[in-house]
């Protein structure tokens, strides 16, 4: 049997979603490219594994979540008369499949690190373009959904929105393999409420307590396992790691990685070289050939570097012997922060300049709903539609302020009080 003669209707069995159809050949393709494989290759949730032994799921999986999800979500749609055609449905699959194709490995510690001004979205729609030239441009209308620039705004709103089929799967993923019950969703039941109205998704009335559920569990899955203390410690070891190794590369030094990853140390990669024709080819390919076993193998061989910072976080994350963390409401005072500086540049033999990889601050902020961002919409049962906050019979104020803490990392043998 040749490779074009497969049946290409597979159906997949998920421990989240059940089975999962995967219903086009195209679809099929796609999951067959090498830039989608590539999300088998990168775990969801980066490193909260330190900290949640069981969450080594992968983006690979959430996709093929997300797309099951918005399956069931078109099909409901479909059933209460929302126009919505094959080529629609087949292609708003496809974007959601694709959403997330520009992730990199330990994605937000390599933006902060190796790549400046490229949000993986931006990333995801110049890989996806590139797959629509290999398939005969068959991804045109799936391009125009993910840009928002598509008649039918509210197939936009099913990819990216505030009720969206990839927080739906991420959250009930995320929460199933980190073990943290709280963020358990009803997801079936939020979607069998969506329905349109005015171009715009919204939910049934008989369908809010699943929605304030939903946001409840957002939020407390951010602070259990997304902003969990110790896993915004070792993300932030890891973004120190990548900028000492390219501090280091640019000094000459001929940095032990795979070449795909020492050519992301060695330039300055910036949103124009991704923009601009000449340099995006060899950008894409590199960053396509990374994935989370190209830094993890590096870290794991810098830990004998003869350089002590390297050497050190390589080390520690490695080990898991992590950096401490202090959280505050309110920002450490400077004069605070300089005198811990102090303390590791004198126990590691270190400048000042350096000390900053060992003892550093910074922030984090939580908002489970964002008033004025693609709000939540509910519908009456006499076609009128309201914001979330004023249909809800509880006060929403609490989930849609942004709650935000200020941290400070150091090494644990510092006496810092």
């Amino acid at each position: 049997m040749t490779r074009n003669n497969i049946n290409k209707r597979k159906i997949i069995n998920d421990p989240v979603s059940g089975f999962i159809n995967l219903q086009s050949d195209l679809v099929f393709d796609l999951i067959e490219h090498r830039f989608f494989q590539r999300l088998r290759r990168i775990k969801q949730l980066g490193l909260s594994y330190l900290v949640y032994p069981g969450a080594n799921h992968t983006r690979f999986e959430h996709a093929l979540g997300a797309l099951h999800l918005m399956r069931s979500a078109i099909d409901s749609l479909k059933n209460k008369g929302i126009a919505i055609t094959p080529d629609e449905a087949e292609a708003v699959s496809i974007t959601i499949l694709l959403h997330d194709i520009g992730h990199g490995p330990f994605s937000h510690a390599l933006e902060y690190s190796l790549v400046t001004g490229i949000p993986h979205e931006l990333m995801s729609l110049v890989m996806m373009e590139k797959m629509n030239e290999e398939f005969g441009h068959q991804l045109d209308l799936a391009i125009q959904i993910f840009k928002n620039s598509y008649q039918k705004r509210f197939l936009h709103q099913l990819v990216a929105s505030q009720l969206d089929m990839d927080r739906l799967d991420y959250l009930r993923r995320d929460s199933f393999y980190s073990g943290v019950i709280e963020g358990a969703i009803g997801s079936d039941r939020i979607i069998k409420m969506l329905n349109v109205r005015g171009d715009k998704l919204v939910v049934d009335k008989k369908g809010i307590y699943s929605i304030e559920k939903f946001l409840i569990a957002r939020r407390l899955m951010y602070w259990q396992v997304y902003l969990h203390k110790t896993v915004i410690a070792a993300e932030h070891m890891l973004i120190k790691i990548l900028q000492r190794a390219k501090e280091l590369v640019s000094r000459g030094d001929d940095l032990f990685c795979p070449p795909q990853l020492f050519w992301l140390l060695k330039n300055n990669i910036t949103r124009d070289d991704l923009l601009n024709s000449q340099t995006r080819e060899t950008l894409i390919e590199n960053f396509i050939l990374l994935d989370d076993s190209d830094i993890m193998c590096s870290i794991k061989v810098w830990c004998s570097h003869p350089d002590p910072i390297l050497s050190f976080l390589a080390r520690s994350i490695t080990n898991r012997k992590l950096l401490k963390i202090k959280i505050s409401d309110s920002p450490f005072k400077e004069a605070y922060v300089r005198e811990a500086q102090k303390k590791a540049a004198v126990y590691f033999n270190a400048n000042y300049h350096d000390a900053a990889y060992f003892v550093f601050q910074g922030e984090i902020s939580n908002s489970a709903y964002e008033p004025g961002a693609e709000n939540i919409l509910i519908v009456s049962h006499n076609n009128e539609t309201a914001d979330l906050r004023d249909a809800s019979d509880i006060n929403l104020d609490v989930l849609s302020k942004s709650v935000k803490k200020h941290f400070l990392c150091y090494p644990r043998v510092l006496e810092i009080n």
